[in-house]
């Protein structure tokens, strides 16, 4: 079954736009907005950079940046916590093997 649609209204820059999600993603889409209103605020109260459409790619490059250093962040996490399983993994089974050879 298809999601119903939401039509929302964000506010971004003193700019108001009209933008359709799924439902159920409504609230995802009001917290993105938010967040790309907080950093393109930044980018324009520092002063560096005039301009609407280049405070929004700088905003989409600083976001993109922050989003690959969190993959890299939990790829990372993910390959510790795999090494650790496996490490607990190996004790388990050199625990009932030797359980094993003693039930012998």
């Amino acid at each position: 079954m298809k999601d119903m649609y939401a039509h929302v209204s964000v506010r971004i820059l003193e700019k108001e736009y009209q933008v359709s999600c799924p439902a159920s993603e409504r609230t995802d889409l009001l917290d993105s907005a938010e967040a790309l209103n907080v950093k393109m605020r930044e980018i324009r109260d520092s002063g560096k950079v005039v301009g609407l459409d280049r405070i929004a790619v700088m905003a989409a490059l600083n976001m993109a940046n922050e989003l690959l250093h969190a993959k890299a962040r939990d790829e990372a996490l993910e390959g510790n916590v795999g090494n650790r399983l496996k490490i607990l993994c190996e004790r388990v089974e050199s625990v009932l093997g030797n359980s094993r050879q003693l039930d012998l």
